[in-house]
């Protein structure tokens, strides 16, 4: 079972100086969700601090989690009340100019898949549009020219992404590979892989635990294990990167760590 970090986003971030960029491009509102919140908060500070440094100011608004454990789990009723809450906590908050960017892609992409269908009123369809992975928003700044590769490095480097099976299924992976692509001499290979294996808690579970690693084996596994040593292995959902890590002892990487170590001091 994944060991927790030493604080916690939510935490951090109370604690932690802006850098000097922030504010110089815009504005965004960051869904600190349940998993980057407790166990991946060195994921959620490097998007932070990726963001600040590229000119975003960043705040965490209030809301609870995401509902995403509770319907994997059949407790929809939970859910509902849950999603609920979270539209009516940010509300008009959400803007195509002021978007909710998160990290876990099963998180924030509840905003734009069971939340039209559990939400009491229109408000999920209002911002859901607005609801974006990291990767998405980069995109989409790099599309409008307000981000470059001039903020990152030359050196060279290949990445092997992995997409998760909610990016696939609801937004793709294109974004999460023009993210990573941004620095100029960074080459992204997509792995050819579909579920990782550990679907959520499926994985952890001693009656799937088998199964979980047949299905990694099939190419997820593999592949990670050819890649060469210094290449990097990127995942953006956290069950992924801990099944890679626990199938491949090889460490498996969110997109915004990867960019924001590639940033030029």
């Amino acid at each position: 079972i994944p060991l927790l970090p030493k604080q916690t986003l939510e935490r951090w971030f109370k604690n932690h100086t802006p850098h000097q960029n922030a504010g110089t491009s815009g504005k965004v509102f960051f869904f600190n969700d349940e998993f980057t919140n407790y166990n991946d908060s060195e994921a959620g500070i490097a998007a932070i601090e990726l963001l600040e440094h590229l000119g975003y100011t960043v705040e965490i608004p209030e809301h609870h989690e995401s509902a995403r454990t509770h319907l994997s789990k059949g407790f929809v009723r939970e859910a509902k009340e849950i999603i609920n809450e979270n539209l009516r906590l940010l509300g008009d908050q959400i803007t195509a100019e002021i978007p909710l960017v998160g990290l876990e892609p099963s998180a924030i992409l509840t905003f734009r898949d069971e939340a039209l269908d559990l939400c009491d009123d229109d408000s999920a369809k209002t911002i859901s549009p607005n609801c974006l992975m990291l990767e998405e928003f980069l995109a989409r700044e790099i599309e409008a020219g307000k981000i470059s590769s001039e903020s990152f490095t030359n050196e060279p480097k290949t990445i092997h992404l992995h997409g998760h099976c909610f990016q696939k299924a609801l937004a793709g992976i294109t974004a999460s590979e023009t993210a990573l692509a941004l620095p100029k001499n960074y080459t992204v290979k997509i792995i050819p892989s579909a579920c990782c294996g550990m679907a959520g808690s499926f994985g952890y579970e001693k009656e799937h635990f088998e199964v979980s690693n047949q299905i990694g084996e099939l190419v997820l596994f593999p592949a990670v294990r050819d890649a060469k040593k210094d290449d990097l292995i990127a995942a953006p959902g956290t069950s992924c990167r801990h099944q890679i890590q626990d199938g491949t002892q090889r460490t498996a990487l969110h997109p915004a760590q990867i960019l924001h170590t590639a940033l030029r001091a």
